[in-house]
């Protein structure tokens, strides 16, 4: 008999809760319109990934620009003449050829 009655009470207390929230959110048109509770955590959970992609993609962005040695490695031409062309390596040497 006493769960029934905690049971009870607990969801009591958590229907005003709602019906308070959406009073506020929604004012007196509560009653046509609900907040979906469902599309607010799966729209915060797209933003918090792209938030983490962008951070991501930044990170790698400046890793591969500092290079292991701390500082930007720029690609240098070796060789004289107008056609030379340049192609970095991986491990910060030039390649060049015609």
């Amino acid at each position: 008999m006493a769960r029934e009655y905690d049971s009870q009470l607990l969801e009591s207390v958590a229907v005003r809760r709602r019906r308070l929230r959406d009073g506020v959110l929604f004012g007196r048109a509560r009653t046509r319109r609900s907040l979906d509770e469902g599309l607010g955590r799966f729209l915060g959970g797209t933003a918090l990934a792209a938030v983490v992609c962008a951070g991501c993609v930044g990170w790698s962005f400046v890793s591969e620009r500092m290079g292991e040695r701390g500082g930007y490695s720029t690609p240098r031409v070796h060789g004289a003449g107008s056609g030379a062309s340049v192609t970095p390596s991986v491990n910060g040497t030039v390649v060049s050829g015609r």
